[in-house]
This record gives structure tokens, sequence and C-alpha cells, in this order.
């Protein structure tokens, strides 16, 4: 009868413990400031949010990437506008958390996915947008692994600048978002064009800082300055007051 007691006694508090460690998995609510692997955790306003896949312009053919998804709203919101979303999370407590917020607002699994995974070990190559709100350094050294991408991808961060690469856009939302971190910044993968090149006009050759273009147009013995624009695969230069209107076509510069 004792041993039948002791048993019932034991089987009762492995059921309370598995109980209470699933309601504290269950009810796991995350604290503004709170440490993870890179970056505090302050969440984006859900208004930066919006103004952030307004500026990308994202629809529903659309592979959008979250680094450092937190509690899920970016890839929730890019999800409800039809977009194929995927949110990249290092603290597995988050990533449960935001499965859980992508059930409760009616989103599928197959349109807001979470992993849990190391930012610095994620391949971002599918991704048409990648949005972040992380701190500068960290967004230095994810740089030269963004550049990399298909030219045209869009880039949007909450407030925090990618050194000298300048955005394409940028909006302001402080007086109105009602947080701290309220400036949503743009930039488009540009496609690497510095090279020599013969076009109908003469000898063109560029160089290239980031999205923005120098160099020279040759002709007749005549050279004059050139300065220009890349976004995405769209090539914009002036030179003798004319403007030039290109695309990259393998090694040829295809005018407009």
């Amino acid at each position: 009868m004792k041993t039948t007691a002791a048993f019932a006694a034991v089987a009762f508090a492995f059921i309370f413990n598995a109980g209470s460690a699933l309601a504290q998995a269950t009810t796991y609510e995350p604290t503004v400031g709170q440490d993870g692997k890179d970056v505090v955790w302050v969440p984006t306003p859900q208004m930066v949010v919006d103004r952030m896949l307004d500026m990308a312009k994202v629809t529903r053919q659309d592979f959008v990437m979250d680094l450092g998804s937190g509690d899920g709203r970016t890839v929730i919101s890019a999800a409800k506008r039809g977009a194929q979303a995927l949110g990249i999370e290092y603290n597995p407590d988050m990533v449960a958390l935001s499965r859980r917020n992508a059930e409760k607002a009616g989103v599928s699994p197959e349109q807001a996915r979470f992993e849990q995974a190391d930012l610095f070990e994620t391949d971002f190559s599918k991704a048409s947008v990648i949005t972040m709100f992380l701190l500068p350094d960290i967004n230095l050294q994810l740089r030269p692994k963004i550049l990399g991408l298909k030219p045209g991808t869009r880039v949007v961060s909450n407030t925090f600048t990618m050194g000298e690469w300048q955005p394409d856009a940028k909006a302001d939302l402080s007086s109105s978002c009602g947080a701290s971190y309220c400036n949503p910044l743009l930039w488009i993968v540009p496609a690497k064009v510095a090279g020599a090149y013969k076009i109908p006009a003469g000898d063109l050759v560029l160089k290239q800082d980031f999205q923005m273009l120098s160099g020279t147009l040759a002709s007749g013995g005549r050279k004059v300055i050139v300065t220009g624009k890349v976004r995405g695969e769209d090539i914009n230069f002036s030179a003798n007051g004319t403007d030039y209107h290109a695309r990259l076509r393998g090694k040829n510069l295809e005018l407009r």
C-alpha cells in the first residue's frame, strides 16, 4: 500500500512539474532590453514595420527574410501581404513565441516560417527582400554578404545604417510612432558595373562606389566626366549634358 502511495506521489510530481514546464514555455514573454546573442531585444513599432515593407514594395512574389526576427511581427506582416517570409532568430524561446503569434494571426506556417539560427551562418541568397533592426557594427559585418546578393535585392533597416553605403531612400516617423527607433532606411543591392565599355558615344570607363558611379567618356580625342547611379540592374549616368540609361548584359552595357 505504501509502495502504491509512493508511486502515485512520484507520478503526481512528474505530471505537475511537466505541466509547470509546459505552462512556462507557452507563457514566455520577452522583455524589452533583454540580452540576445548580438543585440538586446527592442521591438520595431508596427507603424515602422509597415513603412519598411512599403518602402521595399513587398508583394506576393517576394521572399522576405527578417534578420533577428524577435517576436515575429515583421515576418507575420510580410506574410499577410502574400509574401513568403522567413525569420532568423537565435533565441529558441523567441522562435516558439513567433510561431504562436503567427498562428494567432491566422498566418500559415508555410507562409511565415521561423528558424533558430545564427545570422552569420545563414544563407540569404534566396531573399528578394531583407529586413532587420540590428546595430551598426552588425550591419557592417553583414554588408559584404548583402552586397553579394542578386542585384535588385531590397534591404530595409530600422534606424541603423550601413556605414559609407548611403541609403537609396529613408523616412522619419519619429513624430508619430511613439518610440525611439522610427527611421526606416532602404538600400537596393547594386549590380557590379565598374569597368570599360564601348558604347555608340565613345569609350566609357566607370568607377563604382556602392551605387554611385563616376568615370569618363572619351570620343574623338575629347574626354568628359561621367556621374551616375546604379539601382539594382538599372544604370543611369550623365556625360556632357546627355543622360544615358542602360543595363549590364554579360560583359556588355546595353543602352536603353
